[in-house]
């Protein structure tokens, strides 16, 4: 991908509070196979951490001086870039109907309007404030743990939760699985807008050859049978939250294909 670099205007800095679950500091792995074995199994493992419901934990902790690395900064750079240019598209699509939101970047936990933002849980919007929020070693975690490296892939996950803001903006409704895959159809929207030759020379992202696939794996590899699969060593529909990882796949490449919002409503949604 080639993108520039912005004013983090899109980037609310949250990394200087900090916490954890009931009193217990986890890193960002632990938390992340407890999320995957509440998710896939049903059982709430955060109780075990003395805090019972994870959401309802207590106070972050207090804010203090931010120490990062060059590397985070880039990160952290890029998540402001790319949110610049998919709001960009959306502003396009929608025109007057579209509200700008921005990424709230934390470490580890932090009150959000929908309850307490962990690791655990993963990026994720918040309909309550209208805000992103994505911890700092996700994309870590998406490379190291999932098996999804590239830029692309990091972008595909942005632009996933800035589907949800798409449909919370205008009204969409439905269950939870067909409203995961049509934000995943919207992340694709904005990949097709990506791909357009000529918008490096104007400051814009712009996807290069193998970037797409980056983007296709990170949704097989995010996909409810996969992470049930490696959680447990087997597969729960039932229980599935966000699809399958064929459902992830061709949802994406439904949008990245036609470039066009329309074609995300074969994905099972209603606006109320």
């Amino acid at each position: 991908m080639r993108w520039t670099p912005g004013d983090r205007s899109n980037i609310e800095d949250a990394r200087g509070a900090s916490g954890g679950i009931g009193g217990v500091h986890l890193g960002i792995g632990g938390l992340l196979v407890l999320l995957v074995l509440s998710w896939a199994t049903g059982t709430n493992f955060f109780a075990l951490l003395g805090g019972g419901n994870a959401s309802s934990s207590g106070a972050v902790g207090t804010s203090g001086q931010v120490q990062s690395t060059p590397q985070e900064e880039k990160t952290i750079d890029f998540v402001d870039a790319v949110m610049n240019d998919v709001q960009r598209t959306w502003q396009d699509l929608l025109g007057d109907r579209y509200r700008p939101t921005r990424v709230v970047i934390f470490r580890d936990s932090l009150s959000s309007g929908c309850g307490m933002a962990q690791a655990a849980t993963g990026p994720f919007y918040c309909p309550e404030d209208s805000l992103v929020y994505l911890d700092v070693g996700f994309f870590r975690e998406l490379a190291d743990r999932f098996g999804a490296p590239g830029d692309f892939a990091q972008a595909y996950v942005v632009a996933h939760e800035v589907g949800h803001h798409v449909q919370h903006l205008l009204g969409m409704s439905g269950p939870s699985v067909a409203m995961e895959l049509q934000a995943d159809c919207f992340a694709g929207v904005w990949g097709h807008a990506a791909s357009q030759q000529g918008r490096a020379e104007r400051g814009e992202v712009q996807l290069d050859p193998g970037d797409a696939e980056e983007g296709l794996n990170a949704a097989a590899a995010i996909g409810d049978d996969r992470l049930q699969r490696m959680a447990t060593g087997h597969v729960q529909p039932e229980k599935f939250t966000h699809g399958s990882s064929a459902q992830r796949v061709a949802a994406f490449t439904r949008g990245l294909d036609s470039g066009r919002p329309a074609a995300c409503q074969s994905t099972p949604a209603t606006t109320r």
